[in-house]
This record gives C-alpha cells, sequence and structure tokens, in this order.
C-alpha cells in the first residue's frame, strides 16, 4: 500500500480510495470485535494524508466524457447552401437594379439634351421593332435595276415627266424587288398592267404587256422578269412614291438610276 501511495504522490493526483488488504496470521489469535467501520475509517485517514502531502499540485481531472459532436443533417446542409446562394443572388440582383437605374438615367439624360445623339439613334431601332414598325429605307436609297435584259436589243428611254418606255420584244424586270399588289387587263387591248409595291410608299405601274407572269400577292425580285412583251405596243414604266409620279431618273448603261 506504501508504494501505491508513493506513487501517488509523485504524480501528483488526488486520491479518492484505497484498498487496505489485511494479511492473515500464521498464529491464529482471539481479538475481540473490531467495530465493523474500522477499515473505513482507515481508509479514510490514509486518502486525507496522502492529499494534505499533495497540497497545492493537486487539480481535480474531468473524467467525463467529452461533448459528442452534433451531426448536422444533410437537409440542414442544403438548407445553409441555399441561404448563402440566397444571399449572393440577392447581391447581384441588388448591383443589376442600380445598374439599369444608371442607365435608364443616363438615356434620360441624352432625350433631354442630345435627342439626335447615337445612344439614342440606336436605341430606337430596338423601341420600333419593338412596336412592331420595320424601318424601311427611303426610295432614294433602292438601288434600281435594268427592266430589259442587257443581251435585249430594246433601247430604253426616259420621258420628261420621268416614265421609262420602249418598243420592242423583250422580258421586263420590275426595277427593285417587291410584291405584285395587283395585275388587269387594259380593256379589250389584250394587253396588262402590273403594279408593284417595293416598300410602303415607293411603288412602280408596268404597262403595255402582252404576258403578265405572276399574278397579286406575289413576292417578285429585280433580276427575274415579270412579263413578256412581244414589240406590238410601247411598254411603260412609272414610278411613285407615296401616289406621286417620281420625276428624278436617269438612264445610265441601260440602267435607270437616281438623277437627285
Amino acid at each position: 500500500m506504501n508504494q501505491e501511495l508513493d506513487y501517488a504522490e509523485m504524480l501528483e493526483i488526488p486520491v479518492s480510495t484505497v484498498n487496505v488488504v489485511k494479511k492473515k496470521s500464521f498464529f491464529k489469535r482471539k481479538h475481540a470485535a473490531e467495530p465493523a467501520s474500522q477499515p473505513e475509517e482507515l481508509k479514510e485517514m490514509v486518502v486525507e494524508s496522502v492529499n494534505e502531502r499533495v497540497g497545492a499540485y493537486v487539480y481535480a481531472e474531468d473524467l467525463s466524457e467529452p461533448p459528442k459532436p452534433e451531426k448536422i443533417k444533410l437537409k440542414d446542409k442544403f438548407s445553409g447552401a441555399a441561404a448563402a446562394l440566397k444571399d449572393k443572388g440577392g447581391k447581384v440582383l441588388f448591383i443589376e437594379a442600380v445598374a439599369i437605374g444608371l442607365i435608364a438615367v443616363a438615356i434620360f439624360v441624352t432625350n433631354v439634351f442630345m435627342p439626335h445623339s447615337a445612344i439614342n439613334n440606336f436605341l430606337g431601332l430596338f423601341t420600333n421593332t419593338a412596336q412592331g414598325e420595320v424601318s424601311e429605307p427611303v426610295y432614294s436609297e433602292l438601288k434600281l435595276s435594268p427592266v430589259v435584259s442587257e443581251l435585249s436589243d430594246a433601247e430604253v428611254s426616259v420621258s420628261e415627266s420621268g416614265v421609262l418606255s420602249f418598243t420592242a420584244e423583250a422580258s421586263v424586270y420590275p426595277v427593285y424587288g417587291g410584291k405584285i399588289s395587283r395585275v388587269y387587263e387594259d380593256g379589250d387591248s389584250g394587253l396588262y398592267t402590273v403594279e408593284i409595291a417595293h416598300t410602303s410608299d415607293f411603288t412602280s405601274v408596268i404597262t403595255g404587256l402582252t404576258t403578265a407572269y405572276y399574278g397579286a400577292d406575289t413576292k417578285v425580285a429585280g433580276n427575274l422578269p415579270v412579263g413578256y412583251s412581244d414589240g406590238s405596243s410601247e411598254v411603260r414604266v412609272s414610278l411613285y412614291n407615296a401616289g406621286a409620279l417620281l420625276n428624278c431618273v436617269t438612264i445610265t448603261d441601260d440602267v435607270p438610276v437616281w438623277a437627285l
């Protein structure tokens, strides 16, 4: 027992209990019955003696089990990740809202002080498209095509009123692509008139055709003929803008061009 107590003192740890072993004597002696509480009192005395010798170096050791780490459920992990993404998304939306506000302020300022600026013209294209309005070129911006093939012998001339005309056997071409709006026969002459809408304002009328190749609502191109003349009558091509006859074309190398 003394060795165990010395070892406890060397480690400087408190002692809470000891085992007292009483060796049997070889000689049996009769003793008076000792009180039952004597071993317990002896243990307490030994423990107190050891703890007093350890003194200030004795510390109480916590022998309780360490707390177990809290298990995070998979659902909680996903909830945390979703919350983080939500916070990040909120920041992104806030930045986008600020950027849109700055752009709106810039557009308002340019509309007030610079109505004809490049940015307003650029944004106007999107506004017209969104409203179903398609920007069309004016008639003078269109490149016209010859009314007869370059292989034909027909000589095309321009009158003082701006009407193109010729008398010869040839296929007749539109001056620009578009859509045939009307085809009809001129009385009992057996000749046909073809009206073509090139834009919403710019139109042309071809008269004196022996044969009309297409009916109304047919799309046509400048390199494809719309009719034929056998040369027995004069073919006339008149150009109109918003219903007004145009007198601003001339012939250059058999090609009608604008003379503005």
